[in-house]
C-alpha cells in the first residue's frame, strides 16, 4: 500500500495517526476535567434501534464497540483479502517473514503478561491484550519518518500488522465469546453460506453483500460471538475480480471506506475508550499486575518477539531481510510493533468489562503504546542519522 498524500503534503496514514492521537488526548482531557461526569453519562446513554417487538437496546459505548467497529473490521477484512490475493502476502516466500515475525509478536508479549499474572485467574483473561499492533498508529509513525525508513521495511511492517490483526480476530473468535446461542449461530452460518454463494455466482452488487452481511451481524450479535467478526466474514466474500478477470468491487470499496474508518470511526472509538481519570491514580496503579503486564508486554515482548522470530527466520533461510534495511532499522521497526492502542483497547474491553479493571487496562495500553512509539521513533531516527553520517564520511564530503 502506497501512502496517499493530502493537499498539505502530509500522507493520509500520518494524518490518520494524528487524528487517532488527537481523539485519545481529547478523551483524557474530558476524563480529567469538569466534563468527566458528562463524558461518562453520554457514553452510558441508552440507544434503541428497531421497531417493536424487534428492538435492540444498548448503551452508546456498546453501539460504538459492537456496531461502528464492524465497519473497521470490514475494511481490515478487505485489506487482508487483497494482500493475500495480490499484495505483500500473495508470494509465499515474501509473506513468510512477516508471518513468522507476527507470530513471535503475539507469543512473546502474551507470555510476559501471563508470567506477571500467573497467580490470578481473573487477570489472566487479559493475556491477549498486548498481542495486538495498531496499524493506523504504526504506519502513521513510519509516514512521519518518511524516506528515513526503507520502503521494504514499511511493506514488512504493514504485512505484519495485517497478519497481527488476523491473529487478533481469531483470538476474539475463540477466546472472547460469551454464552453461545446455537440457534443464532446456525442462522449466522446460513448467512455466511449466502455470502459465499453470492461470491460463487460472481455477484458484483455491493448492496447484496451489505444486506446479507447485516443479517449475519445481527445473528452473530445474538449468538454470543463478538459481532465485529461479521464484518470480516462479509469482507472476505466481496470479489476482488469478476468472472472475466476484471476489477471487482473490493478495492473500490476499501478505497471509499478507508478515510471514513481512519478519520471518523477509529477516532470515535478512541474517544469513547481511551478516557481514563488520573484522579487518585498512584504509582501502585501503574505497577498493578494487569497494567504492568500489558505495558511490559508491549514495550519488551513485542520487539523481542518480532525481531527474535524475524532474525531466526532470516538465519534459517526461511525469509530474507527487507531490502536495504539494517539490523537496527529492523529492530526499531519491531519496537513500533508495541503500539497496540486500538486492538489492545478493544480486546481489553472484552476481557475486562467492569470499569475498575478496564481503567488498569487503559493505563497499561496507553503507557506501553506511548513508550513504544517514542522509543521506535528515536531508534529509527538515530539509525538513519548514523547511516547518513557514514555515507558522508565515505564520500569525503
Amino acid at each position: 500500500m502506497k501512502p496517499e498524500t493530502t493537499a498539505t503534503g502530509v500522507s493520509r496514514e500520518a494524518a490518520a495517526g494524528l487524528a487517532l492521537l488527537g481523539a485519545a488526548v481529547l478523551a483524557l482531557i474530558a476524563a480529567n476535567s469538569a466534563f468527566n461526569d458528562d463524558y461518562e453519562r453520554v457514553l452510558a446513554l441508552p440507544v434503541s434501534i428497531g421497531v417493536t417487538p424487534f428492538v435492540l437496546s444498548k448503551s452508546l459505548l456498546h453501539w460504538i464497540n459492537d456496531a461502528l467497529m464492524v465497519v473497521f473490521f470490514f475494511v481490515v477484512g478487505l485489506e487482508i483479502k487483497r494482500e493475500i490475493l495480490r499484495g505483500a502476502l500473495s508470494n509465499r516466500r515474501a509473506a513468510l517473514l512477516p508471518v513468522i515475525a507476527a507470530l513471535g509478536g503475539m507469543i512473546a508479549p502474551s507470555l510476559i503478561y501471563a508470567a506477571i499474572n500467573w497467580d490470578n485467574s481473573v487477570a489472566l483473561k487479559g493475556w491477549a491484550i498486548p498481542a495486538a499492533t495498531d496499524i493506523a498508529f504504526v504506519v502513521g509513525v513510519l509516514a512521519v519518518l518518511g524516506s528515513r525508513v526503507p520502503q521494504s521495511l514499511k511493506v514488512f511492517l504493514l504485512a505484519l500488522a495485517i497478519i497481527d490483526d488476523l491473529g487478533a480476530i481469531l483470538i476474539i473468535a475463540f477466546f472472547y465469546t460469551g454464552d453461545l446461542s446455537f440457534s443464532a449461530l446456525a442462522l449466522a452460518f446460513a448467512g455466511v453460506a449466502g455470502l459465499a454463494l453470492l461470491n460463487h455466482r460472481n455477484v458484483m452488487r455491493v448492496w447484496a453483500y451489505v444486506l446479507v452481511g447485516a443479517f449475519v451481524w445481527l445473528c452473530v450479535l445474538k449468538s454470543g460471538v463478538h459481532a465485529t467478526l461479521a464484518g470480516v466474514a462479509t469482507a472476505l466474500a466481496v470479489p476482488l475480480r469478476n468472472a472475466k478477470g476484471q476489477e471487482g468491487p473490493l478495492e473500490n470499496l476499501e478505497h471509499r471506506l478507508a478515510p471514513w474508518v481512519s478519520f471518523l470511526i477509529l477516532p470515535i472509538f478512541a474517544f469513547a475508550n481511551a478516557g481514563i481519570s488520573f484522579s487518585g491514580i498512584s504509582v501502585r496503579d501503574f505497577t498493578s499486575p494487569i497494567s504492568l503486564g500489558i505495558a511490559l508486554g508491549l514495550i519488551i515482548g513485542k520487539p523481542l518477539g518480532i525481531y527474535g522470530f524475524a532474525r531466526a527466520a532470516i538465519r534459517s533461510g526461511l525469509g530474507a531481510r527487507p531490502n536495504g534495511a539494517t539490523e537496527m532499522q529492523l529492530f526499531g521497526t519491531a519496537i513500533l510493533g508495541g503500539i497496540g492502542f486500538t486492538m489492545s483497547l478493544f480486546i481489553g474491553m472484552l476481557a475486562f468489562p467492569d470499569p475498575q479493571t478496564s481503567g488498569h487496562v487503559k493505563l497499561g495500553v496507553l503507557t506501553g503504546s506511548s513508550v513504544s512509539a517514542i522509543l521506535g521513533y528515536i531508534v529509527l531516527l538515530r539509525t538513519n542519522n548514523r547511516l547518513r553520517k557514514g555515507v558522508t564520511l565515505r564520500d569525503g564530503s
